[in-house]
């Protein structure tokens, strides 16, 4: 979701990573032995564990081919296609019961965090533009095949309107709300400054900024005690690369507004955390968030040397939704492929 032009330098302002992430996989998301989990049909099975691997081998590695799509670009268009879980994630019924509204739903980490939703219990409702229809078709049959209630929300959450109403039929749908994924971001790869017009950077401040701000406005008076709200940030935050700076200024105010927001919510008894991406194969990068000669080595600068697959975040996002993180708030939470020194 990420550009992956970004150096190792300042990443231990993400102090918090590595023994949060741990502790959440200690109720992983690919089945580990003989657990009860919760089957894509949603009833509880017993699986074996997979066969250990190569971390640096389990996904596609680059060159990549060049790619282009028009905004906001579609998962299932894209070579190689994204993993988002769709045949991997089981569930261990650590969301059971739980209701969650998750922006960006439809393709990227958004749709790795609603099938790691369903899966672990959640009824979920997600919002998504007009365009990618035809994702979020995928992500209704998949919630549904979990045997979870599905609200899809279409629309743009440019509109403060949209994002009250987007709220409102989300809580109404699910008879409530207590987790709340703001995810959905503008994305666009600009060489300079002067190449930037005021439209241009009005889109992604509104859809970055101003939409987690009224989303999270809206939501809070329906979250009860116990809640989670959980933003996606970017490791760009503290090392922007040259050619996202309006996506990067962005990036560092959701960092901000999540510290700030954890210290106004606490005494609600709602939790507020951010996730961090590094780079990870989404829709973002084809539909003109990495220049075409970035695309052919996207990831390979990690030390993992390839990009991220949305469902490898999604237990992350999983467990600062769950019970188990209740002493977990105001943190920042990277998963950049090895890049970030602790």
């Amino acid at each position: 979701m990420n550009s992956d032009d970004f150096s190792p330098s300042r990443r231990t302002i993400l102090h918090g990573a590595a023994a949060t992430l741990a502790a959440g996989m200690v109720a992983p998301a690919f089945a580990q032995s003989s657990a009860q989990s919760t089957s894509n049909s949603g009833s509880a099975t017993s699986h074996a564990s997979p066969p250990m691997r190569n971390p640096q081998k389990m996904y596609a590695q680059p060159p990549f081919d060049p790619e282009k799509q028009p905004w906001p670009g579609l998962a299932q268009k894209m070579t190689p296609k994204p993993d988002h879980g769709e045949e991997s994630y089981q569930g261990t019924g650590r969301l059971t019961g739980r209701k969650a509204l998750i922006t960006g739903g439809d393709s990227g980490i958004g749709r790795a965090a609603a099938i790691a939703f369903a899966r672990e219990g959640a009824d979920v409702a997600f919002g998504y533009l007009e365009d990618e229809e035809p994702d979020a078709q995928d992500v209704i049959k998949l919630i549904e095949d979990a045997g979870r209630k599905a609200v899809p929300l279409p629309g743009d959450i440019r509109d403060e309107k949209f994002c009250q109403d987007m709220v409102k039929r989300a809580v109404e749908e699910l008879g409530g709300l207590d987790i709340l994924v703001i995810n959905a971001a503008r994305q666009q790869s600009n060489d300079s400054i002067m190449d930037i017009t005021t439209d241009q950077f009005d889109w992604t401040v509104r859809t970055n900024l101003y939409a987690m701000f009224w989303l999270s406005k809206a939501a809070i008076p329906h979250m009860p005690e116990g809640s989670s709200i959980i933003n996606t940030s970017s490791v760009v935050a503290y090392d922007p690369p040259e050619n996202l700076l309006d996506y990067s200024m962005t990036k560092a105010g959701i960092v901000n507004f999540t510290k700030c927001l954890a210290k106004q919510m606490i005494g609600r008894g709602i939790r507020v955390n951010t996730v961090a991406p590094g780079p990870f194969w989404t829709p973002l990068q084809v539909s003109g968030g990495q220049t075409m000669e970035n695309l052919k080595t996207f990831g390979k600068q990690t030390p993992m040397g390839r990009p991220g697959q949305p469902v490898e975040i999604a237990p992350l996002y999983v467990q600062l939704a769950s019970t188990e993180a209740s002493y977990v708030t105001g943190e920042m939470f990277a998963a950049s492929g090895g890049i970030m020194p602790y």
